[in-house]
């Protein structure tokens, strides 16, 4: 998406105009820490921890956040659910610590609210003071036309003939690597390939964290096509392509 949006910064005359191809998967490789959005953190099935003193998250804490303070952060290891896919969310004094905490027990999606309670309230909502609940409890809520990494990684390994792998990154990421038998259309050229597409089988559909497949999924399923899409970290090099596990 970001080199097509490029082209048209361009075309509205702008002459500087940088692409950061690997995006957010990169990024964070790279050790910096992404935020959450308030209607992420609102809205978002995450898990949401607030790091501050036990004293200031009884004065008033953000709607379902878990206290676990700063200094009792190893707690973490123990408390939070055994899925690494579960989207971890951090707020309070010591974000970053936490994040980076966090990160190296391998829950992959961990982000930070900046700002805190102090953003939310600036943003019209409401604190809450009821009690911290006891256990950190999340549950994997899949969205219309996802696919569980399971499921797709069965289909990758060629364990169900009755379902394909569309692969819709550009030909720079995909010539770094690719699932074994895949069918490459970048996202843009989608509308021009999908006579290359089979009809007759499911399409699972990827990319590099699941942004474009369900762009794509969109336009395949208002094609007639029987499609999902992975959200998920998909990492390939010349050896292949691997998920992040549920």
């Amino acid at each position: 998406m970001s080199p097509e949006s490029a082209g048209l910064a361009v075309k509205a005359g702008y002459t500087n105009v940088k692409v950061y191809l690997k995006g957010v998967p990169a990024w964070k490789k790279s050790g910096r820490n992404v935020v959450a959005s308030t209607k992420h953190v609102k809205d978002g099935n995450i898990v949401l921890v607030d790091l501050r003193p036990t004293s200031e998250y009884k004065q008033g804490h953000i709607p379902r956040a878990y206290s676990v303070p700063l200094e009792d952060m190893e707690d973490l290891e123990d408390d939070l659910p055994a899925s690494m896919a579960a989207p971890v969310v951090l707020y309070g004094t010591g974000d970053d610590k936490a994040y980076k905490f966090v990160k190296k027990l391998g829950y992959k999606t961990t982000s930070i609210y900046q700002g805190g309670v102090d953003a939310w309230v600036a943003s019209g909502n409401q604190l809450s003071t009821d009690a911290a609940p006891e256990e950190i409890t999340w549950k994997r809520i899949l969205g219309k036309g996802e696919v569980t990494v399971a499921a797709f990684n069965k289909v990758a390994d060629g364990e169900a003939p009755g379902g394909v792998i569309l692969d819709v990154r550009t030909k720079d990421e995909a010539a770094e690597g690719m699932f074994d038998n895949a069918i490459h259309v970048p996202l843009d050229e989608l509308q021009a390939k999908m006579n290359e597409i089979p009809k007759d089988k499911e399409v699972m559909i990827h990319c590099s964290t699941g942004a474009r497949a369900e762009m794509a999924y969109k336009e395949l399923k208002a094609a007639g096509f029987n499609a999902y899409y992975l959200v998920a970290d998909v990492e390939c090099d010349e050896d292949g392509c691997e998920t992040a596990e549920e």
